[in-house]
């Protein structure tokens, strides 16, 4: 077993690649500085159920982040049971992330026999007969025999105990060979997905919280035309250059970006609102009589950093208008406010 891996899959590393493998790793220490000082329990059940919302989502399943949310607190929830199955078996496997090793085929095996348990009757075991990826009526990958598909993820799990590859690139390598060999009846996506997540968190902890699913959801047809043309031109490249795409935005979405910006009025602004207020009530609550002041120097850049925003959007000079924190002006507090 101590041998290297003869089997290499077909990868070219483009200088698209290196530049964004630079830029996540730069973002990703960003991030982790600020990540201690935020809310980061909170954050991080948000982020595991807008993780298992997109990937459930690409696969046709129809419950929202709210209702996954219920199911997740034990509330029943009017919905399809198959649906609502899906979403307590990925909340189950969502669990049980932190004790799974990525190189370990036993894990896999074990992870896809909880997502898919009572919803097929091969849960935990390798397809049996033929299977065809499926786009709308049309067959767009017919991926390789049952018979051959234990040897064929022998071979990918032999290559990722044994790779140097950076796990930026193995992971999304790893992601696309399995998505070819398409290994079970049902289920292949998400576990992919899945897969992709673990050997991204054993590189590195924070990616257990970075929801990467929601945004490939978002961009569905990508996902898979850099699967179909990673297929054409039998090299892994175009879906790797994609998934890294998709792990850089959803970093920067998940990064805290809006400390430098924010002046001293915009911050006394921020800590001063408590749930919705009128501008009146703020005005009051920071002391300050003169109106067009407090428009131009405290009300209008939270607003246009995005750090508030108004309850009545549609209607700015509705008498009605209220102010609240947006989530980025909530990240700024947890990170500056007295509490």
């Amino acid at each position: 077993m101590s041998e290297k891996s003869t089997y290499k899959p077909p990868c070219t590393i483009t200088p698209e690649i290196l530049n964004r493998v630079a830029a996540i790793s730069e973002a990703i220490g960003r991030l982790t500085v600020l990540t201690d000082q935020t809310g980061a329990l909170r954050l991080r059940r948000i982020n595991r159920i807008r993780t298992i919302h997109g990937s459930l989502a690409i696969e046709g399943n129809s419950l929202s982040e709210a209702q996954i949310t219920a199911i997740l607190v034990g509330k029943r929830v009017i919905a399809p049971p198959r649906e609502v199955q899906e979403v307590k078996n990925a909340l189950a496997a969502y669990d049980r992330f932190d004790t799974w090793k990525p190189e370990a085929e036993k894990d896999l095996l074990d992870a896809h026999r909880i997502m898919m348990s009572g919803l097929i009757d091969e849960a935990g075991r390798y397809r049996r007969g033929g299977v065809g990826v499926m786009a709308g009526q049309q067959v767009i990958h017919m991926a390789p025999p049952a018979d051959r598909v234990p040897h064929l993820m022998g071979d990918l799990f032999g290559w990722l105990a044994t790779t140097d590859a950076h796990p930026l690139i193995a992971g999304s390598v790893f992601h696309y060979e399995f998505e070819f060999i398409h290994p079970f009846a049902d289920g292949n996506g998400r576990m992919g997905r899945l897969w992709q997540s673990l050997i991204l968190a054993r590189w590195n902890p924070l990616f257990s919280d970075i929801p990467v699913e929601s945004l490939i959801f978002e961009h569905q047809a990508e996902y898979y035309h850099a699967l179909q043309e990673s297929t054409r031109q039998i090299d892994s490249a175009p879906f790797i250059a994609f998934m890294l795409r998709m792990i850089l935005d959803a970093l920067t979405a998940s990064a805290p970006q809006v400390a430098p910006q924010v002046t001293p009025q915009v911050g006394e602004l921020l800590g001063a609102i408590q749930g919705e207020m009128t501008r009146e009530a703020l005005q009051a609550a920071l002391g300050l009589s003169d109106r067009k002041s407090f428009r131009e120097r405290y009300l209008k850049p939270a607003l246009v950093d995005g750090l508030i925003e108004m309850t009545i959007p549609d209607k700015p000079n509705s008498r009605l208008q209220k102010y609240r924190h947006t989530d980025k002006g909530c990240q700024w507090l947890a990170q500056h406010g007295d509490g």
